[in-house]
């Protein structure tokens, strides 16, 4: 396979290509680049046989998005002995959006796997520092437990709260709502 970080948005949107959103099933179905496909990130294995089976030009690239590309750049680690080319998509989905290529839009009504991390990380912080308060004060460490997550995952741009969470079955559970493809509004 041949490694490249990332690639502007435009090499993805040419007509035919193979986009894969490496995303849950609820926020692909929430909303995802019109012509995707949904692998999710935890259904990818490092020998690329998935690849082979989405079929198309093996010489053609494959083109992967995520929201912002972290976890795009996850799927392309996975997949380095598949034998085609897998690229990030830069910016993901936001930057698809920005360059106002059309989107597929569900009716999921769901909670964005970002927003997630950010409730949970809130409400185990907040929790610890009011179990420490009122019951004993080793349940900082809880708080403190978190905000060290939080530093670890800013440093290295991984975050294994939202691996955990990913796998929580309203993440995995793909909506069955009609969608709709439309350009973004720039």
């Amino acid at each position: 396979m041949t490694v490249s970080s990332t690639v502007p948005v435009a090499a993805a949107a040419i007509d035919g290509a193979l986009r894969v959103d490496v995303r849950t099933p609820g926020e692909f179905a929430r909303e995802h680049p019109a012509g995707a496909i949904n692998v999710p990130l935890g259904g990818l294995s490092g020998e690329g046989s998935l690849l082979r089976d989405l079929g198309g030009d093996v010489g053609s690239p494959v083109f992967l998005f995520c929201q912002t590309g972290q976890r795009a750049r996850l799927a392309q680690a996975r997949l380095a002995s598949a034998d085609r080319r897998v690229l990030v998509v830069e910016g993901g989905l936001e930057a698809w959006r920005e360059a106002g290529l059309p989107v597929v839009e569900g009716t999921g009504r769901g909670i964005s796997l970002e927003r997630q991390v950010r409730i949970v990380a809130g409400t185990l912080t907040l929790l610890g520092a009011v179990l420490a308060f009122t019951l004993h004060p080793g349940f900082a460490a809880l708080s403190g437990f978190i905000g060290a997550g939080l530093v670890f995952a800013g440093l290295t741009n991984s975050c294994g709260m939202a691996l955990l969470l990913a796998r929580l079955p309203w993440n995995r559970a793909a909506a069955c709502a009609p969608a709709r493809a439309h350009p973004s509004p720039r």
